[in-house]
């Protein structure tokens, strides 16, 4: 699976630009499910799973990447091409639809969040130090707004890519018996108004 995949036609906007399909290929990007196993996830038919799902690689954004006998009926396991989509320049003329394709990947990807949140083992929600510094949690829950320019923003982002990187290379080492799964959601995104109300000088 690539890390990023470019969306290069109208179609495949259009496609991600439905809500249901988007949320598909999201659960296709965590691991291989047969048609069956999708339409019990999501609690419909096979036939408009499958439906989806042909839409889905007609459009290269979902492959076949193993094929299963059981009981007489071969089981396709479909997955998706990509980590991650990314609009090319040339659809630039088709915005609209490529902000909603955009807007639902990140609704689904919030809602994926839920998922995990929910299933997440107690000792996980525990500050285990009871200190009053985030720094020195188990966990890791914040939200921030501030202002910066859209070239300060990038740049900041390419450290932080940068440490997710650092991140990655740690697993990769010889695994400890003591190392847990962590699991990490980033959403930035430029807004119209400010969410949190700011204190005046005055007010200071």
């Amino acid at each position: 699976m690539k890390d990023i995949q470019l969306l290069t036609t109208h179609d495949q906007l259009k496609t991600l630009s439905d809500p249901f399909r988007s949320q598909l290929l999201l659960r296709l990007m965590e691991k291989p499910m047969t048609g069956q196993q999708l339409s019990e996830v999501f609690d419909l038919s096979r036939a408009r799973i499958h439906y989806h799902l042909k839409e889905l690689e007609k459009n290269d954004l979902v492959h076949i990447v193993k094929k299963e006998e059981k009981n007489g009926i071969v089981q396709k396991f479909y997955q998706s091409v990509s980590r991650g989509f990314v609009a090319d320049r040339s659809l630039l003329p088709h915005t609209e639809e490529m902000s909603e394709s955009i807007r639902q990947m990140m609704i689904n990807m919030l809602d994926r969040s839920q998922r995990r949140v929910l299933s997440a083992p107690e000792e996980a929600l525990h500050e285990g130090t009871g200190s009053q510094d985030p720094t020195d949690w188990k966990y890791l829950s914040a939200s921030f707004e501030f202002k910066a320019t859209e070239a300060d923003f990038k740049a900041w982002q390419k450290k932080y890519f940068a440490l997710m990187e650092e991140l990655n290379d740690i697993q990769k080492q010889t695994p400890s018996p003591d190392a847990k799964t962590y699991y990490f959601h980033s959403l930035g995104i430029q807004v119209d108004e400010p969410l949190f109300e700011k204190k005046s000088e005055e007010e200071s």
